[in-house]
């Protein structure tokens, strides 16, 4: 278990920083959900989970100060938890938004504690000196990996074995409303992407798909090969409406410059 917790506290630690400096969304739960899976010996379970958080969090987009709940330490937690408990991964998400919360709310004070060192900054500005800012931003992803890893490495370490018996002695009734809130949250992240994205121009494509889980029971990889399809038909049709137009609007202006 000591290697486990080391490996899924790097992962933590590599993501965290990715969140913040890097994007290229190795944070997200779709893609940290399989990695502690395969660390653990249950890929399955990780995907499984890694999926279902990623339409908890796919709607929620940090902006300014307000911030969502803490997408690693949430993947990373409840795939863990999903996974030494043997759970139904509908409780662990219901464990892990909580847990991502009380973390983006320690985030918040550690970034609120570091904010000094931009007037350091300024400073080595006012004497040219730019490794020195290069330095305090690599000493930020130093200390964010650092929490990242701690957080993530000592409840996997010392609190697997406390999790299965809190899990085993909790009444039915605790996890079933667990599982019931864990069951809403992808629909309610699901639904707030919606409200930023959905036009009226979109509807249709929304309703084709609709129709196609619900009544004609395709599985999830046919809607998106069929949507990837009708994204390459539209993407290529406008393409080529764009390239009929193109001498048409050439023309129109050599004769207006030839005073036709």
């Amino acid at each position: 278990m000591l290697f486990d917790a080391l490996l899924i506290g790097l992962l933590a630690g590599i993501a965290g920083v990715d969140l913040f400096d890097g994007l290229t969304h190795l944070h997200r739960p779709i893609v940290i959900g399989p990695l502690v899976g395969l660390i653990l010996g249950d890929i399955q379970t990780g995907l499984y989970v890694g999926g279902s958080l990623e339409l908890v969090w796919m709607g929620m987009v940090p902006l300014a100060g307000a911030q969502p709940p803490n997408v690693v330490i949430g993947g990373v937690i409840g795939t863990t938890f999903a996974i030494l408990t043997d759970a139904d991964p509908k409780v662990a998400i219901g464990i892990a938004v909580p847990f991502a919360i009380a973390v983006q709310g320690c985030i918040t004070i550690l970034f609120t504690i570091y904010s000094p060192m931009m007037h350091k900054c300024d400073r080595f500005v006012d004497k040219l000196n730019f490794k020195g800012i290069e330095w305090v931003n690599y000493l930020g992803m130093i200390i964010l990996f650092c929490f990242y890893f701690i957080v993530a490495f000592l409840p996997i370490y010392f609190g697997a074995d406390a999790a299965t018996a809190l899990v085993e002695k909790s009444p039915k009734w605790l996890l079933d409303g667990l599982s019931v809130a864990g069951g809403m949250m992808p629909a309610i992240g699901f639904a707030m992407l919606m409200k930023i994205m959905m036009k009226k121009t979109y509807v249709a494509y929304f309703i084709l798909g609709f129709l196609g889980v619900t009544y004609l029971n395709l599985p999830i990889l046919a809607i998106a090969l069929g949507a990837l399809a009708i994204a390459m038909i539209d993407f290529y049709n406008s393409s080529r409406n764009n390239n009929d137009n193109t001498p048409s609007e050439n023309t129109n202006a050599m004769e207006v410059e030839d005073g036709i």
